[in-house]
């Protein structure tokens, strides 16, 4: 592939990785390390209990080069910056709307800032998000003729799954979709202006060992499913499960991020990380329930908002990073659930009263 050379430029190399101690930015950091990098990750560290990011994401908490602080800090941000060669900006709040809106937007501006300060950045790698597309439903630019014939082909085939595109615009519905769609266009702006190199990466639905559920991440579907099909649970289907998602293993999210940072063709590119399959919420249970096969599929009403989802388009991915992601589902279902298996502890006790998924 053309650029497992490029990987090598990160020898050597200092690379800041804000929310580098949640479970995207500890893989990078691995990954990192693996590499001959030095990571810097900086992180407050307050998504999950403090025994997760030693214990189960593998944090060494007490090294100098894990930094507990907050994105929003002026200050420290620059003094990390003004260390490192690379900066990839993972941290975001997909929590409460005014805690998404006061952390993402300020924390973006933070590193933004940083970085068109610097005179040592080689590149930075904004992290977005599929969120940006809109909830699946087709563009409403579609002409009636077009429109019509999806019309006719759904009627007879079910409802066909949207694909993403890099050129498509932007369509959030959230408003973590919305500070993701702010901060790209910020990044192109502050960084255009002063002529650093920056890369847009979008992940679509991340999932794979150790993500570890906690309340009101019910996106993370793979998990969710092995957690409570683990504690003997039923696994709901809501709407009966027909919503697709692009589910890409951490592994492959950390290393696309990884290609955007040096591949030369992604200078100032955006970039889908996905694997270009669909994927239903039926057939992720399905998949779970082979390896507990005692678990019972419940369909339920589809609540108001659930999005209908798509997949990613990767060519444009494949042609600028010269990679495509490794780890099929199948395999990374089964290798979530032997660690699910031995890491008991990730599915929590609080799960048997949580509201069902």
């Amino acid at each position: 592939m053309q650029n497992r050379s490029a990987l090598s430029e990160l020898n050597g190399a200092t690379v800041l990785v804000t929310g580098g101690a949640g479970l995207i930015g500890s893989r990078i950091t691995a990954r990192l390390k693996q590499l001959g990098a030095r990571p810097i990750a900086l992180c407050n560290m307050n998504a999950y209990p403090e025994h997760v990011y030693s214990d189960v994401f593998g944090v060494d908490t007490t090294h100098p080069d894990t930094v507990i602080g907050d994105v929003r800090e002026t200050a420290l941000v620059r003094k990390l910056v003004a260390e490192s060669d690379y900066v990839i900006h993972v941290a975001a709040c997909t929590r409460e709307p005014a805690d998404a809106i006061d952390v993402n937007i300020a924390s973006t501006q933070a590193v933004l800032d940083a970085v068109a300060a610097s005179h040592r950045v080689r590149r930075m790698v904004f992290v977005s998000s599929a969120s940006v597309y809109g909830d699946g439903e087709p563009e409403e630019t579609e002409s009636r003729d077009l429109l019509a014939m999806r019309q006719l082909l759904e009627s007879v085939h079910g409802r066909i799954p949207r694909q993403f595109h890099e050129f498509d615009s932007m369509r959030p519905v959230s408003v973590y979709g919305a500070t993701k769609a702010w901060g790209e266009q910020q990044t192109a702006i502050v960084l255009g202006q002063v002529g650093i190199s920056y890369s847009i990466v979008r992940y679509f639905s991340v999932y794979g060992e150790p993500q570890t559920i906690k309340p009101n991440s019910h996106s993370w579907v793979v998990a969710w499913f092995a957690a409570r099909a683990s504690l003997g649970l039923p696994l709901h289907l809501n709407g009966g499960g027909g919503q697709v998602r692009d589910l890409t293993h951490v592994e492959d999210i950390a290393e696309g991020t990884l290609r955007a940072l040096v591949s030369p063709g992604a200078h100032n590119e955006t970039i889908n990380i996905g694997t270009g399959i669909a994927t239903s919420i039926r057939a992720v249970a399905e998949l779970v329930q082979a390896h507990y096969p005692e678990t019972e599929l419940l369909e339920t009403p589809l609540p108001a908002g659930d999005p209908l989802g798509g997949y990613a388009s990767v060519r444009h991915m494949e042609n600028v990073l010269g990679w495509t992601p490794k780890v099929p589902l199948t395999d990374g279902v089964e290798r979530y659930v032997r660690w699910l298996q031995s890491t008991p502890q990730a599915a929590p006790d609080w799960l048997l009263q949580a509201t069902p998924l």
